[in-house]
């Protein structure tokens, strides 16, 4: 907790900074989360060369709107809403990633929906997974294949490690539907790779 108040308030020292034209603190800001940034555009675009490229677009869209950053959200949350922002916009206009982000249709999202599931499926753990080369690669295409809001918030919640209010500020939804969502992303992702998690070898 100690580490991550350090963190906030190094970012916020670096945004006001920033806010003052300080283009130094702005790369630093570059430098401390663009590695953060196109992990995660990749694993939303699978594409190494456009995920490169939504990197380049999220940080500039941040530097040409830094000045109102207000300090309500973290940087962190603040990034990620622009990269997720840029990945929805990057889905739309390629028609192949349309129709791959549809094929799925596990909705059970709705913002009526009354199910709370406040801890969903602990037992399934998709970070600890990406440690194993082989069940990475694995995850990481059954990843590829989830409706994109499914893919988000469980990239978000699980490799990222964002909160429920901060992804909720993200994808700008209610907290039961990011719930849901991430509940209906999980059941999915261990469906497709029981056959690789039951395996005796």
């Amino acid at each position: 907790m100690f580490a991550m108040g350090n963190i906030m308030h190094a970012d916020t020292v670096l945004v006001q900074r920033a806010q003052a034209n300080d283009r130094a603190a702005f790369n630093e800001i570059v430098l401390r989360y663009k590695s953060k940034v196109y992990n995660y555009i990749f694993r939303m675009v699978h594409s190494a060369l456009d995920a490169e490229d939504l990197t380049q677009e999220t940080f500039l869209r941040a530097y040409l709107s830094i000045r109102s950053f207000q300090s309500r959200a973290s940087l962190n949350t603040w990034l990620f809403r622009i990269a997720t922002n840029l990945c929805i916009d990057y889905s739309r206009k390629n028609k192949k990633v349309q129709a791959m982000t549809t094929s799925l249709s596990i909705e059970g999202d709705d913002e009526n929906d009354e199910v709370q599931r406040d801890i969903p499926d602990v037992a399934f753990d998709p970070q600890r997974l990406l440690l194993n080369k082989e069940l990475g690669t694995l995850l990481n295409k059954a990843l590829s294949e989830l409706p994109e809001k499914l893919r988000t918030v469980v990239l978000l919640y699980d490799i990222e490690g964002l909160p429920y209010d901060e992804i909720s500020a993200v994808v700008g939804c209610p907290l039961g539907t990011v719930k849901s969502r991430l509940f209906n992303a999980r059941t999915s992702l261990r469906e497709k790779l029981a056959p690789y998690l039951n395996s005796p070898g």
